[in-house]
């Protein structure tokens, strides 16, 4: 018995869409190479648009002397306005929206729904709503304090409308539901509280809900950075158990994947993205809502990447920033907050309508 001819009979493989094997010590992952290419295109979208945000403002600088600035040389008071006062509103910008868009892709992943984003289903709101507790009624205002209780309120968030829309399992789309709901509940918490509070307090409080970049300076955001960066890498060890989740529960268990423990994980990792930005700047809305679902059309990937949600997310939130700049610079000053929400709320409603009409109607 003759052995068959292999070059006549394996059939050639098909190995679907091109990738490459991107390492970092003893990190490593297999990336398409539209999503990297992608990827690369926002990123560089999110650094142009920061650097000519410096550019912007009461004091004109063009952008050489930016550059000469950001190399160590130029006059001194052009230098001070480049990294003193406005290179941190650009790295915030950058860092703050990759961070978000980090935060929305792990919630649409676990909840395999385009709307399962922190701000909708109501983790933002809770991250809000704790940090208006410390400054209205606790009387605290230290960036520690506000940072720890804005991740507090949101796993404290998070738990309640998962315990509330589990009925033999979270189905994606009642989640979201319970989400809105405890969100508006929030909502109405934090008015009440406001219009109790002292005038001041409650000016602080309402500049501070727009969420805005303009307050940030570097013994402010570098501790910011740092818990950022940890978010990352944190996301990124997490990423195969978000894959095989993605497969769904029996094939993730098949692979390995203890189930409780990544989605408890993950969750926190979620959840600490929202409190993060919240603590620092103010609630930011649909950033983390958009960002995945954008990446996705331009990567025209099955799933969504957290590589391309983090670039698109700073890319988002730079040009919002150099929005709010340009805007103030020939009428007023509106918090980048603002520009974020008024972007994201036709997205919501448009994606609000789509969905209804893919599950038959709200039910």
């Amino acid at each position: 018995m003759t052995a068959p001819d292999s070059a006549a009979t394996v059939a050639p493989v098909d190995f679907g869409r091109a990738t490459r094997a991107i390492r970092l010590g003893p990190l490593s992952a297999n990336l398409p190479i539209r999503v990297m290419a992608v990827s690369f295109l926002l990123l560089t979208v999110a650094a142009a648009s920061a650097v000519v945000a410096i550019t912007i403002g009461k004091y004109p600088i063009s952008l050489g002397e930016v550059y000469q600035a950001l190399a160590g040389g130029g006059a001194d008071f052009p230098r001070t306005v480049v990294l003193e006062w406005r290179l941190p509103l650009a790295v915030a910008a950058v860092v703050f929206g990759a961070v978000l868009g980090i935060g929305g892709a792990i919630f649409q992943s676990l909840t395999r729904n385009p709307l399962g984003s922190p701000d909708v289903i109501g983790f933002d709101a809770g991250a809000y709503t704790a940090v208006v507790v410390m400054i209205l009624l606790a009387g605290s205002s230290g960036r520690w304090t506000l940072a720890g209780a804005s991740l507090v309120g949101g796993l404290a968030t998070a738990l309640v409308v998962f315990a509330l829309a589990y009925r033999r399992g979270v189905q994606g789309f009642r989640l979201i539901i319970v989400g809105i709901g405890v969100s508006a509940l929030l909502g109405s918490l934090n008015a009440y509280l406001i219009t109790r509070a002292d005038i001041v307090d409650a000016m602080t409080v309402g500049f501070w809900g727009a969420g805005g970049l303009g307050h940030l300076t570097w013994p402010i955001l570098t501790p910011s950075l740092v818990l950022a960066a940890a978010i990352i890498v944190a996301a990124i060890l997490l990423s195969p158990a978000l894959k095989r989740l993605e497969l769904g529960d029996d094939l993730a268990i098949t692979l390995g994947t203890r189930l409780v423990a990544a989605r408890l994980s993950l969750m926190i990792v979620g959840v600490a993205t929202v409190a993060l930005v919240t603590a620092a700047a103010g609630p930011i809305g649909f950033v983390a809502l958009v960002a995945p679902q954008l990446a996705r059309r331009l990567t025209r990937s099955p799933g969504v990447s957290l590589l391309a949600s983090a670039a698109m997310g700073a890319a988002l939130l730079a040009c919002a920033h150099l929005l709010s700049l340009a805007v103030a610079a020939v009428y007023a000053a509106i918090p980048v907050g603002l520009y974020t929400v008024c972007f994201g709320g036709g997205y919501l409603i448009w994606l609000l309508i789509r969905e209804a009409r893919r599950h038959g109607g709200l039910r």
